[in-house]
Formats: structure tokens, sequence, C-alpha cells
């Protein structure tokens, strides 16, 4: 058991599958608490019962809007009594070409990963002042910089990079508090990330990353990023991991799908 998350309770958002539900299955495995944050309650009572009730809560909010991200924190933080930190993973993509994009899935896109990024950071930072060991971290996504991820998330991965962008800045503003800041950045993961996208964008996606080149790297799941996360939390007070890039690393051709 990793001993500098033990008995620590931190915050995830998107956190009822995942990527974010992975993140918290490695916490509490090794003895962390956790509040999950996602918008349907439905899908965080599920992940509660798997994670178990001692370990975890649900808290439904729309990380988008800041009103609802200050009441879930608080509901959090009353009944774990403290918060150590924040692992700022909600995000949602909407595949489609730039030309053919749409202007509520581009503002959802924009403020649940960006907007969601910096509101739930704000709202955690005097929580987590003067803290033991505080830390927050942000995921952003390979998209953000590399070319041969899959195509038309224009948006998504536009609001990855701005997270990176704002995550510098965050862990500059916070180094006087001591509040540790990571960006880890993952690659592509076997996840339920693209349940509800319209099929016929989807495949149109599909088609333009095939006509980009042969071959993908596969190999990674969603464990992985779990670990990352469980990595970055478990530095030294006064240590932190800057950006940490996980990727798949195994050459696989495309025409699997």
């Amino acid at each position: 058991m990793t001993v500098a998350v033990k008995d620590k309770v931190y915050i995830v958002t998107g956190g009822s599958k995942g990527f974010g539900l992975a993140i918290a299955k490695c916490l509490t495995a090794h003895g962390a608490r956790v509040g999950l944050i996602s918008r349907t309650q439905t899908g965080l009572d599920q992940a509660v019962a798997e994670l178990g009730a001692d370990k975890a809560i649900g808290v439904a909010a729309d990380v988008g809007f800041r009103a609802d991200v200050i009441a879930a924190f608080e509901t959090i933080t009353t009944h774990f009594g403290r918060l150590d930190g924040l692992v700022n993973n909600a995000g949602m993509a909407t595949p489609n070409s730039i030309e053919k994009l749409v202007e509520e899935e581009v503002l959802q896109q924009v403020q649940t990963n960006f907007l969601g990024t910096v509101f739930c950071s704000q709202a955690a930072i005097p929580l987590l002042r003067g803290g033991e060991n505080p830390r927050i971290i942000t995921i952003s996504s390979a998209s953000a910089w590399h070319y041969d991820e899959i195509s038309h998330l224009s948006i998504y991965a536009s609001t990855k990079a701005a997270v990176e962008r704002f995550t510098r800045d965050l862990r500059l503003e916070l180094q006087s508090e001591r509040i540790g800041v990571t960006c880890i950045r993952p690659g592509g993961a076997w996840t339920n990330f693209s349940d509800g996208w319209d099929s016929a964008a989807f495949e149109s996606a599909l088609a333009a990353w095939k006509d980009a080149g042969t071959y993908l790297d596969t190999g990674m799941d969603a464990a992985h990023v779990g670990e990352s996360v469980l990595y970055a939390l478990s530095q030294p007070p006064g240590v932190a991991v800057d950006l940490l890039e996980i990727r798949p690393n195994t050459l696989t051709p495309k025409s699997i799908f």
C-alpha cells in the first residue's frame, strides 16, 4: 500500500466511469477515500457501490457551472471532513469536422473540459491551503499535441491544450502555497469514452483517422492512468511531477477497426 495516500481524501471529477473510475479504484485500493463528481447520479451510485460506501461518495453536478462545483465540494468535504487533493478528470468530446461543428456541442466541451477545470481548481484551493501534502492534478490528452490520435476532435483537443496552459499558471501561483500541481497527458486507452457519439460523425472521424496512417499504438488501459495519478500524488511535500505523458506503445494495424 502506498502510505502517501492512505486515509487521504481526493475529489475526482468525471468519476463514474472511464479514467475517472479507474483513478478512484487505484486510490481507494491504496487506502484513500474519494468524492466522485459526475453529471448523472445513477452512474455515481454504481461507482460507489463498486468502490464501497465507506470509501466513496458520489455527488451529481455539472462542473461547467461554478455554483454546482461549490455545492458539490461542500457536500464532499462535509462528508469526509477534509480534502487533500483534486483530480480534474471530467471531459467530454463530440466528433465532427470543423465545418460541421454544432454550437451547442462546442460550448458543452468548452464548459466541461476547460471551465470545469478552472472552477474546480478555484473551489479546491482554499480547502487545500495549509494541508500536509495538498495536490491538484489536471488530466489532459495526447490529442492536444499528437497528430496520430482520432480525427475530428478539434474542440476536444483544443480544450485540453487550454487545460495544459492553465495548469502552468496554476502551478506557478500555488508554489508559494506549497500545493503541488501536475498535468497528466494520457494517450488512447480502451474505455467507454465514445458512448453516445453520433454514429455517422464517429464513422467519418474513423475514416479520416485511418487515412492518416496504417498503424496505431495500443496496449494501455484506464488502470495505467490511475497508476500515473497515484504516482503524482505520492511525491513528498515540496516535490511535484510537472508534466507526465503516458501513451500506449504496441504498434497495431488500424485495420482492426
